[in-house]
């Protein structure tokens, strides 16, 4: 097992172990969210995820069209998941949140139409997309 947690753990999520969806998203939103240059989310199917911990939702529409519920700790304001209305049956998690060093690098780079000139995701498995483009299923 593997926890993920807001900045005060207050918001936790307990996830099965690393999974083979992880993706760097360079939208504008989740630049906003991040605060970052780009977000890292793993993704996971839903019922495979545990949540302890009342989370604040606030949702948005992304540059796909669909509407992304991401849910954070009302008492530290940190961002731990989020669910995208495109991929109902996944559950987005911050790889921050996560706090491992050696957790799985990102295997896609997606909304790279909005990527920071000096970023580069690298590695010769890595899927780059213009637009965002994430399987509706895996694990």
């Amino acid at each position: 097992m593997i926890d993920a947690r807001c900045s005060c753990g207050a918001l936790a999520l307990s996830l099965p172990g690393p999974t083979n969806l992880v993706a760097a998203c360079h939208c504008l939103e989740c630049q906003r969210r991040t605060g970052a240059p780009f977000g890292v989310g793993a993704f996971y199917p839903v019922e495979a995820v545990k949540i302890s911990g009342a989370p604040k939702e606030y949702v948005r529409v992304g540059e796909s069209g669909g509407k992304v519920r991401c849910y954070f700790c009302s008492d530290c304001g940190s961002t731990v998941f989020w669910r995208p209305d495109k991929l109902p049956t996944m559950i987005g998690v911050a790889v921050g949140a996560i706090a491992d060093p050696n957790f799985p690098a990102p295997i896609k780079s997606v909304f790279e139409r909005s990527k920071h000139a000096w970023i580069d995701i690298d590695g010769t498995d890595v899927e780059h997309l213009q637009h965002g483009s994430i399987p509706k299923t895996s694990s």
